[in-house]
């Protein structure tokens, strides 16, 4: 996985990833799923998210050669705290005034559509063959998991989560497989790390400690995975509890809203 900071002055192309099974074909290793975590956001900051009504690979192919896909689009508000999952082939796009966290799958394979006269070039053929041309199916849903963690993205590819941990307290990470971490608020020791805002630690394995200091801890947390680890937080010198039981974390999509 990548985790990226991305602040836009200005709009970003307007761009479509392919999954695996096309990005294999292509020589590559896997495709594109990713999501969003809005930090910040100006009063009229959009996204670009899935297209108004589906259209057809010919009427797609038009309106990136005459620029309209602007306007086909589904341009979005967006606040602080909202959540976005991209699966792969979701025409999307970033417009100013976002400050936010970006986790997707390790790859660079963008395609752009639009690219707002900067001289780059378009990647009409692929994106055509990747792309899903229409609306993003909506039904996306933030879970809270237990009292500290909340799941914000259950997807095939990484699971995303946000962590508030209270202040004073001390806790395991057991990481069984790549993880990072990104601190939202408040500061704590991770492992012989110090921590505080905007700073990341990332842990491929292993068990790492986390020591909370006196204004608390949020941090979003997201590792590959199909569903939510169970133990992968537990509160030091209480049992490990199977916290998710029978009931699957629906796999998530659209934008969702967390509440704090």
């Amino acid at each position: 996985m990548l985790l990226k900071l991305l602040f836009t002055n200005e709009p970003l192309s307007i761009q479509v990833h392919p999954d695996d099974t096309f990005a294999r074909a292509m020589g590559m290793l896997n495709g594109k799923s990713e999501a969003w975590y809005i930090l910040s956001a100006k009063p009229d900051a959009k996204i670009g998210i899935g297209l108004k009504h589906r259209v057809t690979p010919q009427d797609l192919r038009a309106a990136i050669r005459d620029g309209s896909i602007v306007e086909l689009v589904q341009w979005r508000c967006v606040a602080t705290g909202d959540v976005v999952f991209i699966p792969a082939g979701t025409i999307h796009a970033l417009g100013p005034g976002i400050v936010l966290v970006e986790i997707q799958q390790h790859s660079d394979a963008t395609y752009r559509l639009f690219d707002y006269g900067r001289g780059r070039e378009l990647h009409e053929d692929n994106a055509v063959a990747v792309a899903n041309a229409g609306p993003l199916r909506s039904g996306g849903r933030v879970a809270r998991l237990t009292n500290e963690r909340t799941i914000l993205v259950a997807s095939r590819y990484f699971v995303f989560e946000r962590l508030q941990l209270p202040a004073g307290s001390s806790w395991a990470l057991l990481a069984e497989r790549e993880t990072w971490m990104l601190v939202l608020d408040g500061h704590a020791a991770i492992g012989l790390k110090a921590v505080s805002v905007g700073q990341a630690v990332f842990a491929n394995g292993g068990r790492a400690s986390i020591e909370v200091g006196a204004n608390g801890l949020t941090t979003l947390v997201a590792y590959p995975a199909a569903a939510p680890v169970a133990g992968l937080l537990q509160m030091l010198g209480e049992p490990s509890i199977d916290l998710l039981g029978s009931t699957p974390v629906p796999e998530s999509t659209g934008v969702s809203k967390v509440r704090t």
